[in-house]
């Protein structure tokens, strides 16, 4: 069941402000990267890692970044946008997986068991994303603010990674995304828009994506309370 798995990173992280990429923060004294590639380190499931970051930053996440991990892991250069990263990153696989699975650097709480879930699925159904059920009230609005309608939340989920398929069909995706000029939010999408069906398998609400510094200090508590520190507020 080994795959190959495509870490992007290649953010400039202008949500997060400061001078920091938000890939790099400290979370717990370990960058924020570094925890999500020793999630993949630590999945027997995948055997080649793929970390897609910044040109200017190749030395620092040579030094500072992968030498956490055991399993070798190849950097490429990232693109301007996500999308490019990804097609980067399929390009510099080198053994011809079966599987493929793509995963936001900045999402650290994903476990190897789900990584393994998503593969697995993948090798049955072609293409596999986790994601999580809407449970809040959802509300179509006009440009001007005003409500348009309360859009039914029954069978709508919000899309997290990893997103795990066939190499060839993310591959196919890709390629035809860059031909007709698409740009799409996520890969499950640009494999939809090809004609391939992608199933859902249940995520964890905890894998949340760092972005903003509210949800630097989300993961920092996660952190504490796993840890049975005791978190204080000023």
């Amino acid at each position: 069941m080994c795959a190959a798995a495509i870490i992007v990173a290649g953010g400039k992280g202008s949500r997060m402000g400061g001078a920091i990429k938000k890939q790099y923060l400290p979370l717990a004294g370990i960058p924020i990267l570094s925890r999500t590639l020793l999630k993949f380190d630590a999945c027997e499931a995948v055997q080649e890692i793929v970390l897609a970051a910044p040109e200017a930053d190749m030395a620092f996440c040579r030094a500072e970044i992968i030498s956490c991990c055991r399993k070798r892991v190849t950097l490429v250069a990232g693109g301007a946008e996500r999308q490019e990263s990804v097609y980067n990153g399929l390009l510099a696989v080198e053994n011809s997986p079966r599987i493929v699975t793509v995963h936001d650097g900045v999402r650290p709480f994903i476990t190897p068991e789900q990584i393994t879930s998503c593969i697995r699925e993948a090798r049955r159904s072609g293409a596999c994303i986790i994601a999580t059920p809407v449970t809040d009230t959802l509300k179509r609005a006009e440009s001007s603010g005003m409500i348009r309608e309360t859009v039914e939340r029954k069978n709508l989920w919000m899309a997290q990674t990893p997103q795990a398929f066939l190499y060839r069909t993310i591959r196919d995706a890709h390629e035809a995304a860059r031909r007709d000029g698409y740009r799409g939010t996520d890969d499950a999408g640009l494999v939809e828009r090809i004609g391939k069906q992608v199933k859902i398998i249940p995520g964890d609400p905890g894998n949340i994506k760092i972005t903003i510094q509210a949800e630097l200090a989300l993961a920092e508590a996660v952190l504490a309370a796993e840890k049975g520190w005791r978190v204080t507020t000023p």
